[in-house]
C-alpha cells in the first residue's frame, strides 16, 4: 500500500502533460494484458488495495479491468467474515455466567417445599441468602427435574389428535377498488374438510365467535381448535369457545405460521393458486360467493395427497374401470376454471 501511495503523492507535483503521457502508456500495457488468457497472479495486498477503493472511490468500476466486479465484492464478504469471526473469538467467554447446578437445586427445593410461593417471592427468598438472580431464571428453574421421558412433540400432538383438532385463521383479500376484505375459514385435521368459511370487511371478536358457532351447527365441537394471537381472537371469542367445550391452542411467539399451523397455511396457499389469483373481486358479496363455491370443490371433488389422492368429503371407494359406450360429462366450476367430471350411461 505505501508503494502505491508514494508515487501519488510525487504524481502530484509532476507537469500535467507528463501524466497525460504516462496514463497514455500504462492504458496501452493493459491492453496488452487483456488480450492474455490467464489471469495475472493477484497477492493479498492487491486484494487490499482494491477493497478500500470499493469504499472510497464511488467509480471503481471503470477503472476495474484485471477482475470483475463480483470479485471484488466477494473479497469484500470474505474479509466481513473474517472480521467477525475473529471478533467472536475475542469475545468468547463474556457471556451471561451459568447458573450452578447447587442453586438449581436450591430453587427447585424452594418451590417444592413453598408450593404457594412465585418467582417473585423465591427471588426475594435467594436474595436474602446471598443469590442475586433475575425472576425469569428463578421461574426457569422451578420445574420439575427432567425425568428422562421427553414429552411428545407438536407434531406427535397432531398426528394422534388429528380427528379432534380444527384450526382456523384469517387472510386477505384486496378488491378491484383497492378495499382490503377478510376471509375466514376452518379446517379439520383428520379429513382436510373446509368446514366454515366466511368473508367480511370488518373482523371482530363477536363476529369470529359467531362463525365458531356457526360452523358447530349441526356437528360435534371439536377437543382442540389451533390459531395464531391474532387481536381478534378477543374474549368474545374465547367464551364462545369455552362455552362449546372447546380447547384453544395459540401458536407460539414469532414462530412462523407454516409451521405451527401448516395445514391451515397450506389451504391458504391453494384457495390463493387455484381460485382467488385467477378473479378481480369486485365486493364482499362476490367474494363470498367464490370462496363458498370453491371450498365446496375442494371438499367433495379436489384429489388430496394426503387423502391417497382422494377428497375430503363426497367420494368414496374409487369406481372401476368404464364400461363400453360411458360418456364422460364435465360441469364447470367457478365458471370453467375448475371441471367436475362424471360419467353418464
Amino acid at each position: 500500500m505505501v508503494r502505491l501511495l508514494l508515487p501519488a503523492l510525487v504524481a502530484w507535483f509532476r507537469p500535467r502533460h507528463h501524466l497525460i503521457a504516462e496514463n497514455l502508456c500504462l492504458r496501452q500495457q493493459l491492453i496488452v494484458l487483456r488480450r492474455c488468457r490467464l489471469r495475472p497472479p493477484l497477492q493479498d495486498s492487491d486484494r487490499w488495495f482494491w477493497i478500500a477503493v470499493l469504499r472510497w472511490f464511488p467509480n471503481w468500476r471503470e477503472a476495474l479491468i484485471l477482475v470483475k466486479p463480483a470479485t471484488v465484492i466477494g473479497w469484500h464478504r470474505k474479509g466481513w467474515r473474517a472480521y467477525r469471526r475473529w471478533k467472536s473469538k475475542r469475545q468468547r467467554g463474556r457471556g451471561r455466567k451459568s447458573v450452578p447446578i447447587e442453586l438449581r437445586q436450591l430453587i427447585r427445593r424452594l418451590a417444592t417445599e413453598n408450593p404457594l410461593w412465585g418467582q417473585r417471592y423465591i427471588q426475594a427468598e435467594l436474595e436474602k441468602l446471598g443469590y442475586k438472580l433475575s425472576p425469569r431464571t428463578v421461574a426457569k428453574y422451578m420445574r420439575r427435574p427432567f425425568d428422562g421421558n421427553p414429552s411428545p412433540g407438536w407434531r406427535s400432538f397432531l398426528t394422534r389428535h388429528a380427528q379432534d383438532i380444527w384450526a382456523c385463521d384469517f387472510f386477505c383479500v384486496r378488491t378491484i377498488f383497492f378495499r382490503t376484505l377478510y376471509v375466514f375459514f376452518i379446517i379439520h385435521h383428520g379429513t382436510r374438510e373446509i368446514i366454515h368459511v366466511r368473508a367480511t370487511r370488518y373482523p371482530t371478536a363477536q363476529w369470529a365467535a359467531q362463525q365458531l358457532l356457526n360452523a358447530c351447527d349441526g356437528r360435534d365441537p371439536p377437543r382442540y381448535l389451533i390459531h395464531d394471537r391474532d387481536g381478534t381472537y378477543g374474549e368474545a371469542f374465547d367464551r364462545r369457545a369455552a362455552s362449546l367445550g372447546i380447547e384453544q391452542i395459540r401458536t407460539p411467539v414469532k414462530a412462523p405460521k407454516a409451521n405451527a399451523n401448516a395445514i391451515a397455511e397450506r389451504w391458504v396457499g391453494t384457495a390463493r393458486r387455484e381460485c382467488l389469483d385467477w378473479f378481480l373481486i369486485l365486493n364482499e358479496q362476490h367474494l363470498r360467493q367464490v370462496v363458498t363455491e370453491f371450498a365446496s370443490y375442494y371438499n367433495k371433488h379436489r384429489p388430496h395427497r394426503r387423502l391417497d389422492q382422494r377428497s375430503p368429503i363426497g367420494r368414496g371407494q374409487r369406481k372401476k374401470s368404464l364400461a363400453n359406450g360411458a360418456r364422460i360429462v364435465g360441469r364447470p366450476v367457478l365458471g370453467g376454471l375448475h371441471h367436475v367430471y362424471q360419467r353418464v350411461a
